[in-house]
C-alpha cells in the first residue's frame, strides 16, 4: 500500500520510526484511506478532484508544511487539462483573488482555517453555498480542510521523530511514584461544572449553520453510517450534517476511534490532555468541554483542565503534562516550526516513542475536529436554571 506519510517522511521498513508508526497500523491505514477518498478520483462530487488538490496544496502552503504542499501541487499539475487558469493562479501564488467568486469563497475559507480556525465565522461558511457550491459539497470542503489540518500536523510530527532518530524498543519508561493527589481547594470537585475563562467541562449542545439531514428521508447509506457513528447520531446536528457525506464520515470515524481508543501507549487520560490543549488553543469551546469532561472521568481530577482553561502556555501539573501540552501547542499554532527539539522534550519528560506518536495523533486529530465544530456551527450552552 502506498502511504503518503511514510513516503514524505522518508520512512521505510527497518527504520525505528517506521516500526513505531506501524505499531499503530490501524491509524496509518485509516489516515491513508481518508486521503484516498478526499483527494482521489473516485469520490463523486461537484467539488472536483482538481479543485480539492489545489485547495489542499494551498492550505498546506499557508500552514508552512512545504512537503505536503509540494505533493498536492504536483498531483494537481499532473491532471493537466483539468487545471483552469484560475486554479493555476492559486498554485502559482499569483494573488489572493482569482476573479472566480466560487473559488475565491472557498480559498478564503481554506486560508482562514489553515492556522486560526476561530477567526472564521458563520458568514464565511455561508458565502460558500451562496457562491454556488451545494450544501453537500460545502460539507465535503469542511472535511477536506479538517483532514489536511490533521495530515499536515501528523506529517511534521513524524518528520521530527525521524530527524531525531527513533528508538527501536518501546518499553514503558521508568516512573517515579507520584505524591498522593490533593484536590485544589479553589476548584469544584471532578464531575461538577468547571467554568473558567469562557470554557467549561459541562455537556454542551451544538447547532449547525447549514441544513442537516432529515433521518426519515436519508438514503440507506446515510442511515447505515448514522447508526454506526454514535448512539444518538440521528438526533445530533453534528452527525446529521456530516452524514451528507457518509463515506467521508465513515472514514473519519475509523481514524478517530483508532487514535483515541488504541490500547497501550499513551494513557487515555493523557490523550485527552492533548485533545483539550489543542481545542483550548484553537478556541473550540465545544471540543474542550467534551474532552475536559472525559479527562475528569478517567483521571478523577480536573486541576490540569482548570490550568488549560486559564492559560494553556503555563498549564501542566507535572513534567509529562507540560511537555504534552507544549508540543500540542506548537503543532497547533505553527506546524511548520515543529521540529526534533519538540520530540526530544517529550522524550526527556519520560514518554516512549509510541507514547509520543499517540500524542501526535491526538493533537493532530483535534486540528480536524475543531475545524468542523468551529466552522460548521456553534456550541449551545445549558439554559440557566
Amino acid at each position: 500500500m502506498t502511504d503518503t506519510i511514510d513516503r514524505l517522511a522518508g520512512l521505510a521498513a527497518g527504520n525505528p520510526v517506521f516500526a513505531t508508526r506501524h505499531e499503530r497500523s490501524k491509524v496509518a491505514v485509516a489516515t491513508q484511506a481518508c486521503e484516498d477518498l478526499l483527494l482521489g478520483a473516485a469520490l463523486t462530487a461537484g467539488l472536483s478532484q482538481i479543485e480539492r488538490l489545489v485547495l489542499a496544496a494551498e492550505q498546506a502552503r499557508v500552514s508552512g508544511v512545504d512537503a505536503l504542499a509540494a505533493e498536492y501541487r504536483a498531483r494537481a499539475l499532473a491532471l493537466g487539462d483539468a487545471l483552469t487558469p484560475a486554479l493555476r493562479s492559486v498554485l502559482d501564488q499569483a494573488g489572493t483573488q482569482t476573479g472566480d467568486a466560487r473559488l475565491d469563497a472557498m480559498l478564503h475559507f481554506v486560508r482562514t482555517l489553515a492556522l486560526k480556525p476561530a477567526h472564521s465565522d458563520q458568514a464565511t461558511l455561508l458565502a460558500i453555498p451562496a457562491a454556488g457550491l451545494s450544501v453537500d459539497d460545502t460539507v465535503l470542503l469542511a472535511q477536506l480542510v479538517g483532514f489536511v489540518a490533521y495530515q499536515a500536523r501528523l506529517l511534521v510530527g513524524v518528520q521530527a521523530m525521524a530527524a531525531l532518530g527513533g528508538i527501536a524498543q518501546h518499553a514503558a519508561p521508568d516512573t517515579v511514584a507520584a505524591a498522593p493527589f490533593v484536590h485544589p481547594a479553589n476548584l469544584p470537585a471532578p464531575g461538577e461544572p468547571l467554568r473558567r475563562n469562557g470554557f467549561t467541562s459541562e455537556t454542551l449542545d451544538w447547532k449547525s449553520w447549514l441544513p442537516v439531514l432529515d433521518p426519515a428521508t436519508a438514503t440507506p447509506e446515510q442511515q447505515k453510517v448514522l447508526e454506526i457513528s454514535h448512539p444518538k447520531a440521528k438526533t445530533m446536528d453534528f452527525y446529521l450534517l456530516l452524514g451528507r457525506q457518509p463515506a467521508v464520515l465513515l472514514e473519519r470515524s475509523q481514524a478517530f476511534n483508532a487514535i483515541m481508543y488504541a490500547p497501550g501507549g499513551l494513557s487515555r487520560a493523557e490523550r485527552e490532555v492533548a485533545a483539550t490543549a489543542v481545542s483550548r488553543s484553537n478556541g473550540c469551546v465545544y471540543c474542550a468541554s467534551v474532552h475536559a469532561q472525559r479527562f475528569e472521568q478517567l483521571a478523577k481530577r480536573n486541576d490540569v483542565m482548570a490550568q488549560l482553561f486559564d492559560d494553556p502556555d503555563t498549564a501542566g501539573t507535572n513534567a509529562r503534562e507540560r511537555a504534552i501540552i507544549q508540543a500540542s501547542l506548537v503543532l497547533t499554532r505553527a506546524p511548520g516550526a515543529f521540529a526534533a527539539r519538540d520530540v526530544l522534550a517529550l522524550r526527556e519528560a519520560g514518554l516512549s516513542d509510541l507514547e509520543i506518536l499517540d500524542m501526535l495523533h491526538s493533537a493532530a486529530l483535534f486540528g480536524w475536529a475543531n475545524r468542523l465544530m468551529l466552522n460548521l456551527g456553534v456550541e449551545i450552552w445549558p439554559q440557566a436554571a
